[in-house]
């Protein structure tokens, strides 16, 4: 079984990535947060950064672009190619609403004709492996039955399932039996991505489905960076490992980021997944929440790591 690590908007930037590979491993690829294509053709300094060969050692990083134009998507593969990829991949499943408003992510489902069109350009003039991370549609699960169509006709080197339309978002349940159903159907291999938090829901995935030979967790690990290692049959994380995985994030932060502020929002929305981990949780939580000075909030994190201990232990 391979396991991929998804790629959170502003969430699991390089710093995150590196850190979640040297503390914990487990994945057998990385995606980097969707690069968005701008006018100029020139990548943003942050997407940069994210996908610099030397802050990506010893992982397989796969970068996301996130367009419906082809020749900018074309452009941007090219690009990553200097840099010496040799994969990329297709973002059709982002259900933000400010992306989906411009025909992008999940909103391009709405057009197969178009999205048909872009993928005949971009697979006759790329000379790269694409993969595809997708919704089943916009509002309606069946929509997937004519995409299913669609992604067949090209040679994508794999397709990356979220089963869950634009308009669910993150709620409700992924629809495992729309899954199940095209399965058989896709000439590419398959990935299977959603809800999988917990060695458990892995283990009751692969009962369901045990032809799937492939799973990505995303939110998951932002609540036990160890998930992908623990799939694996190995140990919870403990609280010497969650500090050095904490250090490691915070002075990538501090390093590459200016102001208190900026580096607290980072590590604030870290803490909303990663607070319940440990006893006494919530008085941390709260604690984190309301520091305005790094200074304070490390005298917090002293605390917390001094005196409480994790849920597992």
């Amino acid at each position: 079984m391979k396991l991929y690590l998804a790629p959170l908007e502003g969430i699991t930037g390089w710093i995150f990535r590196d850190a979640v590979n040297r503390c914990f491993g487990g994945f057998d690829k990385y995606f980097v947060p969707f690069i968005r294509p701008n006018q100029m053709g020139h990548l943003s300094a942050r997407e940069k950064k994210d996908i610099l060969p030397e802050h990506n050692q010893n992982m397989y990083t796969i970068p996301q672009i996130l367009t419906n134009r082809a020749d900018d998507f074309v452009r941007t593969a090219n690009k990553l190619k200097e840099y010496g990829y040799s994969e990329v991949n297709l973002n059709l499943g982002c259900p933000s609403r400010t992306v989906v408003t411009k025909g992008r992510g999940s909103g391009f489902l709405a057009y197969p004709d178009k999205l048909d069109a872009f993928l005949g350009e971009i697979f006759e003039s790329c000379d790269m492996k694409i993969s595809i991370k997708t919704r089943l549609g916009m509002e309606d699960p069946e929509e997937f039955r004519r995409l299913i169509e669609i992604y067949n006709k090209y040679p994508v080197c794999e397709l990356i399932i979220h089963p869950r339309v634009q308009k669910d978002f993150y709620r409700n349940m992924p629809d495992r039996e729309m899954f199940g159903e095209v399965l058989p159907k896709s000439r590419s291999s398959v990935c299977y991505n959603g809800d999988i938090f917990t060695p458990e829901d892995y283990q009751n995935f692969i009962k369901d489905f045990p032809d799937v030979q492939c799973v990505m967790t995303g939110r998951g690990v932002l609540a036990d960076p160890a998930l992908g290692r623990r799939i694996r049959g190995g140990g919870d994380a403990n609280k010497e490992e969650l500090r050095r995985f904490h250090d490691m994030l915070y002075r990538g932060y501090c390093e590459e980021m200016s102001g208190d502020r900026t580096i607290l929002y980072k590590m604030k929305e870290l803490w909303t997944y990663l607070a319940p981990a440990f006893t006494n949780s919530k008085k941390y939580a709260k604690k984190i929440k309301k520091a305005e000075k790094c200074f304070v909030y490390e005298s917090v994190i002293n605390e917390l790591f001094e005196k409480e201990e994790t849920v597992t232990s």
